[in-house]
């Protein structure tokens, strides 16, 4: 019995010494440089996002935070390695609306790692907004002509999109709406739909409005609707979606930071402060906001996580609803 109660106290020590330790080093955080992964190449908005945000929050972290590009798989590979990282807060993700809410659903059957199960969400960082653009071949000067013009030519029109991303999801979503049948063309992203466009090789398309304000200012191409809940101040004839009389649909291309689940309560706590005041510094600036790219915050962990679980509950819906695969 004696060596029993023994053996029970050192156990016991060791747990304890065990967690004093774990408290010590999350108290400490961060000791060493962070990683901190983007899943797709350089140059575009979550690229950008990142190298912003990195000299202000490596200097309020105390430690160089890493920006390490990790392409492939439409942002499957970098969510992987995350998820699958030790969880201390020292590999972090800078995700997006596909990454951490729609790629959960339209690649089900091929993920290794689930991003609403295994990724700790720490704060949103940006809400990009969309112009649903239109060719200037089209005769149709506003949303609603669009589609009733699209309504009266069944197949003949068409729209591009990446497959599954967003703003092919936000398309069918509009065309239900609208009751309109029209031609899903994909495509591997902004630039490439901007140039099909500005041919006349594309009809209409949902797209940011960092990539396309310029043609939409020039007139090259028509803007019929943004998906920000107010007119932008650069275009105000430009109606909402909403005012444009298709309110709820839609999307903002919003940005955050991600760490592997089970990361410490107050590790995502000091993220989130040093992130949020990073953030702010850069909103005061215009860092961001010149480049079309408008901060948007979430006041704590916990409020970021519920956007994000009823940001992947309206993706789910509209993935089901039109039989949206990847195979």
């Amino acid at each position: 019995m004696k060596n029993y109660k023994l053996a029970f106290a050192s156990v016991a020590l060791a747990l304890g010494l065990s967690a004093h330790a774990a408290q010590r080093a999350e108290q400490a955080y961060p000791t060493k440089p962070i990683r901190l992964l983007v899943p797709f190449a350089p140059g575009g908005a979550t690229d950008i996002i990142a190298r912003v945000l990195e000299p202000n929050l490596s200097k309020r972290l105390g430690q160089q935070l890493v920006i390490d590009n990790r392409t492939g798989a439409a942002g499957n590979i970098a969510v992987e390695l995350v998820a699958q990282s030790q969880p201390d807060g020292y590999t972090l993700l800078v995700g997006n609306i596909s990454t951490n809410s729609i790629n959960p659903f339209l690649f089900a059957k091929r993920i290794k790692a689930d991003a609403l199960r295994d990724l700790a969400p720490v704060t949103k960082l940006v809400a990009i907004p969309n112009f649903i653009l239109g060719s200037p071949k089209l005769p149709a000067k506003t949303l609603r002509e669009a589609m009733a013009y699209a309504k009266e030519r069944p197949g003949q029109l068409n729209f591009q999109a990446p497959l599954g991303s967003y703003s092919h999801l936000d398309m069918l979503a509009l065309t239900a709406a609208a009751g309109v049948k029209m031609v899903h063309l994909p495509s591997k992203g902004a630039g490439e739909t901007l140039s099909a466009m500005l041919r006349g090789d594309i009809h209409i398309t949902e797209s940011n409005v960092a990539s396309n304000i310029g043609a939409v200012r020039d007139g090259r191409i028509r803007a019929y609707a943004v998906t920000a809940e107010q007119r932008l101040a650069e275009l105000a004839e430009v109606p909402t979606m909403a005012e444009a009389g298709f309110p709820g649909i839609g999307s903002l291309n919003w940005n955050g930071v991600f760490a592997p689940a089970k990361t410490p309560r107050p590790i995502l706590a000091k993220l989130h402060a040093q992130t949020f005041a990073a953030m702010k510094d850069l909103d005061a600036d215009g860092s961001l906001s010149k480049r079309q790219l408008p901060v948007s915050l979430s006041a704590s962990p916990e409020e970021f996580t519920a956007f994000v679980q009823a940001e992947a509950k309206r993706w789910q819906k509209i993935i089901r609803d039109n039989n949206v695969r990847i195979d």
